[in-house]
């Protein structure tokens, strides 16, 4: 009878808890809605964005996006004003009192914290960078008045190990770039050289044109033998999107994208790594933050105090705001180059952790 009762009271609260999670996600996330509507109305009208594409292409995408955005404070928010009620109807009370110790009672909070863990990971990590891709999209095209377009001139990259390309200047409107060279070196020596008059993306067939090249190729005697043509299909290490892409673009890739694309820029020597590197870190370190926040919202939540629900709310939102703004603010350190990213990252999550640990020890036993 004892196991049962303790089983009910479980469901109770993993049912209560994910309820007002999911309660609290829908409720803010409409007015985000509302309020980003509002906002861009003008710029939707003036280029004649279809209403259709609107809804499906911009807010299907958008309402994902910023509901794991605020997961975090959506978690607490739930922990906070649910386990205020119980405190205030003597729930809390009546539970130690049956015999029930304050850590046996954490375990439904951190199964519910773990849901919702797994939900954010995967939607970050999934879902969201396909939904955040067709966003982009649908911003391109209706709502940024100025074309993403590339500035850069005299471009040098390696696309693979021992192959560096050259671009003079490069066009996105187009893509077309001028004065394109791709040297092959082995061994620190060059053993061919590609020079040509420029370079165009093919979509049709997904390659690169060269027109009017010639190649030079060395031998181990030093001789040199050189081709000419005035027009060749290659595949390269290399895409259009590369010079193209805005500076939330990371956002639109998956966990596997993500990697294949932070191996890319280091092997070209980009000094965008930093920057994502601490978005392929915050996708793991944000989730886990979920029971972190979890523990310090039942902690606070979980006395009686005088002010009922709204102070607990108050110093709930207090300290998730506090969080994601400490989140925002240690990421810029990583990307500045004074912190490591893994570590900037994870600086919010220990320094919580140790203040989730400290209102534990204060809660009610």
């Amino acid at each position: 009878m004892k196991f049962l009762r303790l089983k009910t009271l479980d469901i109770y609260i993993i049912k209560k808890f994910l309820g007002t999670f999911f309660f609290a996600i829908l409720l803010i996330v409409s007015i985000a809605v509302i309020f980003d509507f509002s906002e861009k109305i003008d710029e939707f009208m003036e280029n004649n964005a279809p209403l259709n594409a609107v809804i499906f292409d911009y807010y299907l995408n958008f309402i994902p996006y910023f509901a794991i955005l605020f997961s975090p404070l959506f978690t607490f928010i739930a922990v906070i004003f649910f386990t205020s009620r119980m405190a205030y109807n003597t729930e809390i009370i009546s539970i130690l009192s049956s015999g029930i110790s304050f850590r046996r009672l954490l375990l439904p909070y951190f199964i519910s914290a773990l849901i919702i863990t797994i939900f954010s990971f995967s939607l970050s990590n999934y879902v969201i960078p396909k939904a955040n891709q067709e966003r982009f999209i649908f911003e391109e095209m209706y709502y940024h008045k100025n074309p993403n377009t590339f500035k850069g001139r005299n471009v040098h990259k390696q696309i693979e190990p021992g192959i560096f390309v050259y671009l003079e200047t490069y066009n996105t409107f187009n893509d077309f770039g001028r004065k394109f060279s791709i040297e092959k070196i082995e061994d620190g020596k060059l053993v061919s050289k590609l020079m040509s008059d420029d370079i165009r993306w093919d979509s049709t067939i997904n390659k690169w044109t060269i027109r009017n090249y010639y190649i030079r190729e060395y031998n181990e005697s030093g001789n040199q033998a050189i081709t000419t043509g005035t027009k060749l299909d290659t595949t390269l290490n290399m895409h259009p999107e590369e010079f193209s892409r805005r500076d939330n673009a990371k956002e639109a890739m998956n966990l596997k994208q993500l990697n294949d694309f932070i191996d890319n820029q280091r092997l070209q020597g980009s000094g965008r790594v930093t920057d994502l590197l601490v978005e392929k870190y915050r996708r793991f370190a944000f989730p886990f933050s979920t029971f972190i926040l979890t523990l310090i919202g039942i902690s606070v939540s979980s006395r009686k105090v005088k002010g009922g629900i709204g102070m607990h709310i108050g110093i709930g939102l207090a300290l998730s705001f506090s969080y994601i703004l400490f989140m925002q603010f240690s990421s810029q350190f990583a990307i500045g180059g004074s912190i490591p990213p893994l570590i900037a990252v994870w600086i919010p999550n220990v320094l919580f952790a140790i203040i989730a640990i400290y209102l534990y020890r204060l809660a009610p036993k």
